[in-house]
């Protein structure tokens, strides 16, 4: 049997294996999005049942021996083809010694975690979330343990899977840069910053009304509302099952309306990416294999380095006063502009600032690190949290809710918080170089998202899934990852903001 027929066979078994993780996908997003609290459990349990399906048709001999083949000798493959069985053996290779009973409980164990979760949110009481906390952990740090290949540290290998490349050391460098930019600009706005009005943020939107305006700027993104969903979430994320099922999650305020704006604009940015792969990946399986960083770095553009410019705030502010009849007659573009940039610090990530989000990431950053390596206890985390919030940020902590409670991703995932502060630098780095190609702010006055979505289409989606984040950064930019043009463009956008030397 020659190479072509191998890889025919193969693609043949990753049919039938992609329909189990997409029926996974669709429990899950039916646990998180519509399922009633007394259905979580059994729900879990399903999902286990089908992980388990899912885990033995990819550690099946045949399916391993035609990868392993094709991996040790690509010959004759095609680019997309040798990319897929690349990507498709450094998954099996890091599961290779985990039993089918060891993964079954590891899938129980996530899915309470996350039920758990939930409830304790709900009390605010960390107590309830430890055990299963803990048990997350443990098998984390196991499944690790088992690899035949791994880094220096369990968090150093975990930070590879989700970035390769990544590493503490990386990670600390980075983030080093911003705590030496940021925070003291975060200082000087608080003691000489002029005074920004935001009082009239909390005045009350309608859900309606709000849902109406979260369709509209989805459009205004570029997608095909024929292939994609709207609905509502504890936890705003966005999944999709093939290129024609993208399904976005958003939450409502009705005091909170920038909330829901910033909410949708971020999760339609990830949809975006999940539209605009080239077919030809999901026909040889090479799609969605883009690092998280990559895909952060297009849903914080859209919500932040778009979304927040004045020149955005400019165009959609006539259909705001539209959607929500009087409630903002009497505010100027400026001043909306002006408040939905205000920069100040607060206690939740999802809400925070773009000048202070950074901030938040860095500290789930100290904070995993910690745990994951054994530094600290799962029963030290709240205090661990509580303290970096007073020394980064100033903050005191009031309950666990809006302490290490507030985020869904310790349910199940350790490693992947640095990529949202990585996808902030790629943005801007990809801002400049695509203002030398055309005038950006410009388009987005005129509403014209689409000349956007073309450039990034062209250069950002073709190439994600088959590159690694420095050969595709190089790709689309010229250079290697650089932070000073994050911290330039915050240093930039925010001094002019609050009239600050």
């Amino acid at each position: 049997m020659d190479n072509s027929q191998k890889v025919k066979k193969l693609f043949s078994l990753l049919d039938e294996i992609e329909a189990y993780a997409r029926s996974i996908g669709k429990l899950q997003f039916d646990m998180e999005c519509c399922a009633p609290p007394a259905g979580l459990q059994q729900a879990g349990e399903d999902m286990a049942i089908l992980g388990k399906a899912y885990f033995s048709r990819t550690h099946a001999k045949r399916y391993v021996g035609l990868l392993t083949e094709l991996y040790n000798d690509p010959s004759g493959l095609s680019t997309l083809e040798a990319a897929a069985v690349r990507r498709l053996y450094g998954d099996y290779a890091k599961t290779k010694n985990i039993s089918a009973a060891l993964s079954y409980k590891m899938d129980l164990a996530f899915n309470r975690a996350y039920s758990d979760w939930l409830s304790a949110k709900k009390a605010k009481d960390f107590s309830l979330f430890r055990d299963s906390f803990a048990a997350v952990i443990g098998y984390t740090q196991k499944a690790v343990e088992l690899r035949d290949e791994k880094k220096a540290t369990v968090y150093d290998t975990l930070l590879d899977d989700y970035e390769p490349g990544g590493s503490i050391r990386q990670l600390d460098a980075f983030f080093g840069a911003l705590k030496k930019r940021i925070l003291p600009l975060v200082r000087q706005i608080q003691t000489e910053g002029k005074a920004i009005r935001t009082d009239f943020l909390s005045r009350p939107v309608s859900v309606a009304q709000q849902e109406a305006f979260s369709r509209y700027l989805l459009a205004l993104e570029g997608l095909d509302k024929n292939k994609l969903v709207l609905m509502t979430t504890e936890h705003p994320f966005t999944d999709h099952y093939g290129a024609d099922d993208v399904r976005v999650t958003t939450h409502f305020y009705e005091n909170n309306f920038i909330s829901n704006i910033f909410s949708t604009l971020h999760e339609g940015g990830h949809a975006l990416f999940m539209q605009n792969e080239p077919k030809a990946h999901y026909e040889n399986h090479v799609s969605d294999r883009m690092t998280n960083a990559m895909h952060e770095c297009i849903s914080r553009f859209y919500e932040n380095v778009i979304g927040r410019s004045e020149a955005f705030v400019r165009f959609i502010t006539p259909k705001l006063r539209e959607l929500s009849g009087d409630t903002f007659a009497d505010i100027t573009e400026r001043e909306l502009y002006e408040a939905v940039n205000a920069a100040s610090p607060g206690l939740i990530r999802m809400e925070a600032d773009e000048l202070t989000y950074g901030i938040h990431i860095m500290i789930r950053y100290e904070l995993e690190k910690a745990f994951v390596n054994g530094e600290i206890t799962v029963d030290e985390i709240p205090a661990a949290w509580n303290a970096k919030y007073k020394e980064y940020l100033g903050l005191d902590v009031p309950d666990d809710e809006s302490g290490c409670l507030q985020d869904v991703h310790w349910t199940g995932s350790y490693g992947y918080f640095p990529s949202y502060a990585l996808g902030n630098a790629y943005g801007a780095q990809i801002l400049r170089a695509m203002q030398k190609e055309f005038d950006v702010f410009n388009a987005v006055e005129k509403g014209d998202l689409k000349k956007i979505g073309d450039w990034l289409t062209e250069r950002v989606f073709s190439i994600a899934s088959l590159k690694d984040p420095d050969e595709w950064i190089k790709a689309v930019t010229g250079e290697s990852l650089n932070v000073n043009y994050y911290l330039d463009y915050l240093e930039e956008k925010f001094k002019s903001l609050y009239e600050l030397r």
